[in-house]
């Protein structure tokens, strides 16, 4: 379906349309959702940054995860999951997460602290929603942090997992949900893990455009 998450960028801007002239930041979770949240940001002309969350994965089965926690703590957890598993553990692999996620703010935010996001509508952007924990996660960050709306944004997600993102966001923004969804993977031709120096670059490249995070300059629009 998509060539690559540039292109899945671009298709996800044009669905997102709508907000155009509003006033919205778009956050991208990173690795992945960085480029695909730029392209929209750009489509949007709106402020563009991160937010950190991470997915706390099964110790036997790291591919697959039971929760995410975000870069203000904010925790959610498959249901039942602390009655299946020692709370040791839980708080275990929680810390291992937190602790990449401040490595993370580091080297892809340059420790600057998340933007005031205070009555704003936030569009969170992942190239693509598996279970869906760390855009919960996000999620639940965001409304933490006071903002006045918040929309789930993605290329790609399953239609079970589409309702819950509905349940929880004010809004939903999705290009395609497969029948037979899998993976997200599975809609990319040109899939790879996303490393921190491709991350690192489209943040220099927001920073020269949008230097203090803001629009445009008046001297820039037509």
């Amino acid at each position: 379906m998509f060539r690559d998450r540039t292109e899945a960028g671009i298709r996800l801007g044009e669905a997102l349309k709508g907000y155009r002239g509003e006033d919205v930041i778009v956050l991208a979770i990173p690795c992945g959702g960085a480029e695909v949240g730029w392209q929209a940001a750009q489509a949007l002309d709106c402020p563009f940054s991160l937010i950190i969350s991470r997915k706390l994965p099964f110790p036997d089965n790291p591919e697959s995860g039971f929760g995410a926690v975000s870069e203000d703590g904010s925790l959610w957890l498959l249901p039942g999951i602390e009655e299946r598993m020692p709370a040791a553990i839980i708080e275990r692999i929680k810390t291992r997460q937190i602790q990449e996620i401040a490595r993370r703010i580091t080297v892809l935010r340059k420790n600057r602290p998340l933007p005031d996001i205070g009555g704003k509508t936030v569009i969170l952007v992942d190239d693509g929603i598996a279970m869906g924990s760390t855009m919960r996660a996000s999620v639940a960050c965001c409304r933490h942090k006071g903002a006045g709306g918040v929309v789930v944004a993605s290329p790609v997600t399953g239609a079970a997992t589409a309702k819950e993102m509905e349940r929880i966001a004010d809004d939903v923004v999705i290009v395609e949900i497969p029948r037979d969804f899998y993976a997200v993977a599975q809609v990319y031709r040109n899939w790879y893990d996303v490393p921190d120096e491709e991350v690192i670059r489209i943040m220099e490249k927001t920073e020269k455009e949008r230097p203090e995070g803001s629009g445009r300059s008046e001297e820039g629009k037509s």
